[in-house]
């Protein structure tokens, strides 16, 4: 058994009937984590071009998968999801009526449906979140922060200030967002760089982390940041590069790591003291090349490491094997425990209407099972 397995308590790994190539396994505790919580994961890889759910299935670890064109950031606030692509922003809401009917019956207590879908054009979305009023996200590409109206691909609404103009060409790699109180406050970055993918230059420790309000660089000489994330009035950071989560102090800008993952940390959600942190194989490609996780090519896993932030310990795992090999977002979906999520069903799709409230009273009741209201 391995070290990470080790650590994770006397939990054995247990086989969850995925067929290749997208098999994975997971310690025996994870299903009961899950219950235990209330709630389902969802995750993004857009390596292998999936969107995940993880539920617990009476005992089982069920994973779920459904195809989109190479999903990234995730956003998710009640019953509203939003789903980054490669030139698309998805918007789904939950609607009860459709999770009702779902077999096995009484099985499924969300169901996600496609309301809208925005063409960006391939901006590199990264990191999403819902904001007071906007759905705010990492244009990659352009070096900025964004939110959307109904004509233009995307609204820039902040950029770093050493960023000069509003270009196309990935000039420090933003990436990770961090929201308080409804509104962007801290974001990762690959480097400090005004020119085209000037960040490769010194990817190894050229990471950054930027105060939004101020514009102010907070943390510097990190690797290949991303997830921040501020909990408990702390602010939570994956040096992916390193392959650690950890603390940045705010009042002296140092990282400090909590606990050391098995691969190339990426995408993060806490849930009062448990830490869902996904981790990638990294490839032997220039992106990588040079950053201190390469030096365990051979070890590094893809998967979500569960880890208890007062220890710095791993208390659960569920790993992937064969095609699956990075994960970009993690999003505990508390209060859904067998949520569904319809992108390709065209006959629910094409037969499932929903209706203001005062509209649904002119609808007979021979009808109302194909046609419901939105929680939203």
């Amino acid at each position: 058994m391995s070290d990470h397995q080790n650590q994770a308590g006397d939990a054995a790994a247990a086989s969850t009937p995925e067929a290749p190539p997208l098999r994975s396994s997971h310690t025996s505790n994870f299903p009961g984590l899950l219950e235990q919580l209330g709630a389902s994961l969802l995750i993004t890889t857009y390596q292998a071009q999936k969107v995940l759910m993880v539920r617990n299935d009476q005992g089982k670890l069920n994973t779920h998968f459904r195809d989109f064109e190479a999903p990234m950031g995730l956003a998710l606030a009640g019953d509203k999801l939003a789903i980054g692509t490669l030139w698309q922003i998805w918007e789904f809401h939950n609607i009860p009526a459709v999770a009702a009917r779902l077999e096995p019956a009484g099985t499924h207590d969300a169901c996600f449906l496609p309301r809208s879908c925005h063409v960006t054009g391939n901006i590199q979305i990264h990191e999403m979140a819902w904001g007071k009023d906007d759905l705010y996200f990492v244009n990659t590409r352009f070096s900025c922060l964004c939110t959307l109206d109904r004509i233009h691909s995307f609204v820039p609404r902040w950029r770093p200030p050493f960023i000069s103009a509003l270009t196309p060409e990935d000039r420090c790699h933003l990436n990770g967002l961090a929201m308080v109180d409804g509104q962007p406050r801290f974001v990762t970055a690959l480097g400090k760089s005004d020119q085209p993918a000037g960040w490769r230059d010194n990817k190894a420790k050229g990471g950054i982390v930027i105060d939004v309000p101020s514009g102010e660089i907070v943390a510097t000489g990190l690797s290949m940041p991303h997830s921040p994330r501020v909990h408990q009035g702390r602010l939570w950071v994956c040096d992916s590069g390193s392959g650690t989560l950890g603390i940045v102090d705010l009042a002296t800008g140092k990282y400090q790591p909590v606990t050391s993952l098995p691969g190339f940390t990426r995408g993060l959600d806490i849930v009062d003291n448990l830490a869902f942190v996904g981790l990638s194989q990294v490839r032997e490609t220039a992106v990588f090349s040079g950053i201190p996780i390469t030096e365990k090519l051979g070890e590094l896993k893809s998967g979500v490491w569960v880890v208890d932030l007062t220890t710095g310990q791993i208390v659960a795992f569920l790993q992937f094997e064969d095609a699956l090999q990075e994960i970009f977002a993690v999003t505990v979906m508390r209060g859904r425990r067998f949520p569904e999520l319809i992108n390709d069903d065209k006959e629910r799709l094409n037969n499932s209407f929903v209706l203001p409230d005062q509209a649904l009273k002119a609808v007979p009741d021979s009808f109302r099972s194909v046609v419901g209201t939105s929680p939203a």
